[in-house]
């Protein structure tokens, strides 16, 4: 890669991502896409499609009816109940954390329970290490994404959650794309002084279903490039509660986030996280209530924190792992037993 950059020209994407993730003096972000407040030669608005899915489906899932989205698209690039999850449920085994990367089982079980216990502990005014919820960087579900190889494996798969699936479902029918089929999903958890390198995702064999993100809590400065890493990229803050959708040419697309921007002290909460849910949920609901107990770790952990699910479909409808790819799992692993390797982080 870094002689393909040298023989194209500069590496406008790493310049911006420079730019935006320097501490001191602090980066101007007066460029910054704001979708609340668009600009209009750079963003345009998107009609959904609001006929398959009907509003009590969308409201099961803790979603506005589709008529109530706004969507927004860019010139240039065609195409507390989820933070409980991601937080409490989705890190649990036999899903995969970063921290089974150099932890026992034993002493990752129970990410959630053992981070209150701490949590506790500093209320009482002592001294104490990070929590477990505070170590997590990554959780991987569905087919388990290899960080090394840079792959998915039909041996490493583990069933994707049903609300998860059900969410994206029906996020990407209102895009356009009936049918789609949640498989692998990735949960970035980022710190005040976190980053997302540069990368674009194509490990996934089927490239023509869309990619969706979801964001919760602090917001992040999003880059979105092209092709190229020579591509100047396009900044954009990301919010608490808002989708993104990558399809079409956007799908295999460089991007990067370079730095997360903390609220001020007095509204640490986004607004959009305080609300609870106005009627009692139903037994066939997605979205569930939250306890009082639950609610108050989500909102010590998002006042410092932002939370990114994004959700992909790995094979098309029928299509199979390669057999050339099955071959050589086997002998990566074979390789792994006689050498005892373990991977770090």
């Amino acid at each position: 890669m870094a002689a393909s950059i040298a023989e194209h020209g500069e590496d406008a994407f790493r310049k911006m991502f420079k730019l935006y993730k320097r501490r001191n003096p602090p980066p101007d972000f007066s460029e910054v896409i704001h979708f609340f407040k668009p600009c209009k030669d750079k963003v345009f608005t998107c009609e959904l499609n609001s006929t398959p899915i009907s509003e009590e489906d969308v409201s099961k899932a803790g979603l506005r009816p589709v008529k109530d989205w706004r969507a927004f698209g860019l010139h240039g690039y065609p195409g507390m109940y989820w933070v409980k999850q991601c937080l409490k449920i989705y890190p649990q085994k036999p899903n995969v954390c970063n921290l089974d990367m150099h932890m026992s089982s034993v002493e990752t079980e129970n990410i959630w329970g053992k981070s209150i216990d701490v949590m506790q502990r500093k209320g009482c005014g002592k001294r104490e290490h990070k929590t477990l919820l505070e170590k997590l960087r990554w959780v991987t579900l569905g087919y388990h994404y290899d960080w090394n190889s840079k792959t998915y494996s039909p041996d490493h798969y583990t069933p994707f959650p049903k609300e998860l699936h059900s969410l994206s479902h029906k996020v990407a029918a209102a895009c356009g794309f009936p049918g789609f089929n949640a498989e692998a999903g990735i949960l970035n958890y980022y710190r005040s002084d976190s980053s997302l390198g540069i990368h674009v995702d194509e490990s996934e064999l089927d490239h023509t279903r869309p990619l969706s993100s979801f964001s919760f809590g602090q917001t992040a400065v999003f880059l979105l490039g092209g092709t190229k890493r020579e591509d100047r990229p396009t900044a954009m803050f990301v919010n608490s509660g808002d989708i993104m959708v990558m399809s079409g040419p956007s799908r295999l697309l460089y991007h990067a986030v370079p730095c997360i921007i903390s609220a001020p002290a007095r509204n640490m909460l986004p607004p959009c996280l305080s609300q609870r849910l106005e009627t009692e949920a139903q037994g066939d609901d997605i979205i569930q209530s939250v306890s009082e107990e639950d609610w108050d770790v989500c909102f010590w952990y998002l006042q410092t924190s932002r939370v990114n699910v994004t959700v992909r479909q790995v094979l098309a409808s029928g299509q199979t792992f390669p057999s050339s790819q099955r071959k050589e799992l086997k002998k990566n692993k074979k390789r792994k037993s006689e050498s005892g390797y373990e991977r770090d982080t």
